[in-house]
């Protein structure tokens, strides 16, 4: 979509905040447009600046696995961050960065028209919860605007904390199904009568 390749060659020209003038690439994302589940996530790590592409280091590689468990590919849906550019050392992004990028995101968004957004982290969690913590409502979906909200962490912790795995692992479970509930809808009541998500899990804080 020439719509789509036009703001992401905006974004690759960005210089909002400093993080722009510190990357070696701009990340704007990547997917089909439109796609009907939408990631995002919180910023591109080393690898991701070297590329110019979106979650193509280890945390990437569990990803695309993690998606193949459920049947999907990479190629079924469209990945992107929070920031659009790496933030040093891989520090968490700053407020006034989220919000120099949040237009993108929006206008992404907007074009990729997806009925799930699974937000991966705490950082792109925050847009659709609020105040809430991850370790709380992780595998929880809720229908925000025509769109359901699937808050998972990021496979990153998976990585670094093994005991985040399996909640990874089942939250995953859990977006299969809610895809396929909405694959079985008919259009007109999945918009004024969407499938009830899956029921809350009652997990312990960090």
């Amino acid at each position: 979509m020439q719509e789509m390749a036009n703001l992401c060659a905006e974004i690759r020209a960005c210089q909002k905040c400093d993080l722009g003038r510190g990357r070696t690439n701009a990340v704007p994302g990547e997917g089909p447009v439109p796609a009907r589940i939408m990631f995002i996530g919180e910023g591109p790590g080393y690898h991701e600046d070297q590329q110019g592409r979106p979650f193509v280091g280890a945390a990437g590689q569990y990803l695309s696995e993690l998606l193949g468990r459920i049947g999907l590919r990479r190629e079924d849906v469209y990945i992107t961050n929070v920031v659009k550019c790496r933030p040093p050392r891989n520090r968490d992004p700053l407020p006034e960065e989220i919000e120099a990028c949040q237009p993108y995101l929006d206008r992404q968004i907007a074009l990729v028209q997806p009925a799930i957004i699974v937000t991966l982290g705490r950082y792109s969690m925050a847009r659709y919860f609020p105040g809430q913590s991850i370790s709380r409502i992780h595998g929880v979906p809720k229908y925000v605007n025509g769109i359901w909200c699937f808050p998972m962490f990021h496979p990153a912790a998976g990585l670094h904390q093994p005991r985040y795995r399996t909640m990874i692992e089942e939250d995953f479970q859990k977006l299969a199904k809610l895809l396929k509930d909405l694959e079985r809808a008919p259009k007109a009541e999945e918009e004024s009568s969407p499938p009830t998500p899956p029921p809350a899990q009652q997990l312990s804080l960090f």
